[in-house]
């Protein structure tokens, strides 16, 4: 059960402080000099108090792939960087296309107790492209889901795009595409660029990204529904949304904290750590996706964490798989890439980081502001620090991480989950539904 908290000095969203009481798992009041008697103090004095974080994009692995996460490990990573909700894509074995498959999800996350797990399922059977899954009785099921991807494939026939977005509209679903042309990317191991040429390794075009967004905004005007893109990482990319919504679509786009920071000329060392699916691409790209945050075009901070075990990455670079973890690191990030660099402020990382991803998966209880009356979903935040990240700062299964050895600011100090403590002191707590 949750316990009453009194969190003293807590800097709300990074401006004026003041003590939060938690009772019930609700907030019920805000002010200075608050106090109850044997409640736990949790003193916050020069922490961010953020509301609870929501990645809309993680890849949890279970059912099927346990050796890589599973759920209980992957919502203890979340939770130790501040996630108190992710959403799963649905790769898993068997696909989480079926109504069974997402309520299994859901079960698991409900046991762990670290985080609220929102499953996503799949647009099309078994992600082959080929036919629309079972939309609509996942949408009616116990895991009322809201968002559908073959994330990891493009869907790349328009008519079945078309056909999902027409779906999804009668129960407000979204369609979140994985904006990859599979014949511009055959055999791809980087961005495609002056790095990829020197080191001969088969380039990935950027037009490969911006050919499918281009047709999927203009496939969501048509049919009237929303359309989020995934993990966008290109200049023109963040063109095509700005166009788009400028034209009144329904469209939404998240960013990757990898995109917001790191470049191709990390695969110089052949460093498997740093192959992603898209790939990292040039300065120029990082500067217009960062650009594009900061302006409201790209609405969202997504992880896409994405664990392997370690011989998947411990090979040579061709035969490695794509993918980083990146739920312990993100708000770090964020915060050395938008934050320090005066981009955004701690308000917006609020919105990218909480808000608006909540909304756009349709979660309750979930990216409400730190209100009287709302949900005891907390992140509190030490920004005033630095420190190499580690392996001992992972908590999930797999360590492919490519921010180890690499100085981030900021440590989360404390994770409020439903009113219950899943961090504390900057430590996991054990067995939060023991």
């Amino acid at each position: 059960m949750s316990e009453t908290l009194v969190i003293t000095g807590a800097r709300l969203s990074g401006a004026e402080s003041a003590d939060i009481i938690v009772e019930g798992g609700v907030i019920t009041e805000i002010g200075t000099g608050l106090s109850r008697t044997g409640a736990r103090v949790i003193d916050a004095h020069g922490l961010v108090a953020l509301p609870g974080l929501v990645d809309l994009h993680t890849h949890l692995r279970e059912p099927g792939y346990e050796a890589s996460e599973t759920i209980l490990t992957g919502t203890r990573a979340a939770a130790a960087g501040g996630f108190t909700a992710v959403f799963a894509m649905p790769n898993t074995s068997p696909v989480a296309d079926t109504a069974g498959v997402v309520e299994q999800e859901l079960a698991l996350g409900e046991a762990a107790g670290y985080a609220t797990v929102q499953p996503i399922g799949a647009v099309t059977v078994g992600q082959k492209g080929e036919r629309l899954a079972e939309l609509g009785a996942m949408a009616t099921s116990r895991a009322k889901v809201r968002v559908f991807s073959d994330d990891g494939f493009c869907v790349f026939d328009p008519l079945i795009m078309r056909r999902a977005l027409e779906y999804v509209k009668s129960f407000d679903g979204v369609i979140a595409q994985h904006a990859q042309d599979p014949r511009l990317t055959e055999g791809a191991q980087m961005n495609e660029g002056v790095v990829s040429a020197e080191l001969g390794l088969a380039g990935w075009p950027a037009v490969a990204e911006e050919s499918i967004i281009a047709r999927d905004v203009l496939l969501a005007e048509h049919v009237g529904s929303r359309l989020h893109v995934c993990h966008l990482s290109t200049a023109g990319s963040v063109d095509i949304i700005r166009w788009a919504k400028k034209r009144g679509i329904a469209v939404t786009a998240e960013v990757t904290p990898h995109h917001l920071l790191l470049t191709d000329d990390l695969v110089r060392g052949y460093d498997a750590r740093f192959k992603v699916n898209p790939p990292l691409r040039r300065e120029e790209d990082v500067l217009a996706v960062r650009e594009g945050l900061a302006d409201g075009t790209i609405d969202i901070v997504a992880t896409d964490h994405a664990p392997h075990p370690s011989e998947n990455k411990a090979c040579e670079w061709q035969a490695a798989a794509n993918g980083m973890v990146g739920l312990e690191s993100a708000l770090r990030v964020v915060h050395q890439s938008m934050v320090q660099t005066g981009l955004i402020g701690w308000a917006d990382v609020a919105r990218v980081m909480s808000a608006t991803p909540a909304q756009i998966g349709r979660l309750s209880g979930h990216g409400t502001p730190l209100e009287v009356g709302q949900p005891a979903q907390i992140t509190l935040y030490d920004a005033s620090v630095d420190g190499v990240f580690t392996e001992a700062d992972l908590h999930g299964r797999s360590v492919n991480s490519p921010y180890l050895g690499r100085a981030l600011p900021g440590r989360v100090e404390f994770t409020v989950h439903g009113g219950r403590l899943t961090v504390d002191g900057g430590a996991l707590v054990e067995g939060v539904n023991a």
